[in-house]
């Protein structure tokens, strides 16, 4: 039997319910974080449950529930499902109320979650990516669960035979559709800073911070598409994927690339964090 967090509750998910006016129902209205599990280990945890509250923040919610309480749910439904390597994603919703534009302060959130197993990675041959306009909303620093525009984007990269989307506005290159992008150009690497254009990955952070200990250097500044097409190596970086090489641009930009040195290197230490 499979359980779930219902209301910071672990019920079996067969018994879980979802209240029609729930605002994550209506708008859209809601955080969220996917935590990576290692040997039922979760990874970079007190990382991501800094982002979830700063989202909340953001989005002005009455999140009064503290990293401790969120802790201790995850780690006995981690237990209640076994779960050894795999991942889980916790939800918080501003609530449940009326259907109204305008949100009341007073909203009590709902948080539910989930465990899922671990991905197949794609670390070892690379995936091809297809790259395509950034028509999602200006605050993309917030993980919130209105993520259609993401969506969107991935289904098209799907359709062309690619397993990400990379994005770009007016011809400069945010991220991608569920992960951060780096380029690397004469072993330097190259990423979008951490404005409100872009989501501050969890694993973006980490692996800055490996590649700077290392001795590479990191430039955080917005890129033209048009560079994709000349780069030395390229990856994408987020929770499930870790650090995956990108082979081959589709899309706006044609391109194709080696698993490169640099990508290899990160690619280790990364593994070593863990």
């Amino acid at each position: 039997m499979n359980y779930v967090l219902d209301n910071m509750n672990i019920v079996p998910e067969s018994d879980a319910v979802i209240q029609t006016n729930d605002r994550s129902y209506h708008f859209g209205d809601g955080v969220y974080e996917v935590v990576r599990v290692y040997n039922q280990t979760p990874f970079q945890l007190d990382a991501h449950w800094d982002r979830l509250f700063q989202s909340a923040q953001k989005l002005d919610m009455n999140f009064t529930i503290t990293a401790d309480e969120l802790t201790k749910a995850t780690m006995d439904l981690l237990e209640k499902n076994q779960v050894k390597d795999g991942a889980i994603y916790i939800q918080v919703s501003r609530g449940a109320s009326p259907r109204n534009h305008l949100y009341s302060r007073e909203e009590t959130p709902i948080i539910t979650g989930f465990t899922m197993s671990a991905p197949p990675s794609k670390q070892q041959e690379g995936i091809a990516a297809w790259v395509t306009d950034d028509m999602r909303w200006l605050r993309c620093d917030i993980k919130t669960v209105n993520l259609l525009g993401n969506v969107m984007a991935k289904r098209e990269a799907a359709d062309a035979d690619c397993a990400e989307a990379i994005l770009h506005r007016d011809g400069l290159v945010t991220e991608g559709s569920s992960s951060n992008l780096f380029l690397v150009n004469d072993g330097i690497l190259y990423t979008h800073p951490a404005t409100n254009l872009i989501l501050n990955g969890i694993t973006r952070q980490v692996v800055i911070k490996l590649a700077t200990d290392a001795g590479f250097r990191v430039v955080e500044e917005a890129f033209p598409k048009d560079v994709l097409d000349h780069a030395d190596e390229a990856f994408i970086t987020s929770t499930t994927s870790e650090v995956t090489p990108i082979v081959e641009f589709k899309g706006q930009i044609t391109a194709q690339m080696p698993i490169g040195p640099v990508t290899k290197k990160l690619q280790a230490l990364f593994k070593e964090l863990i």
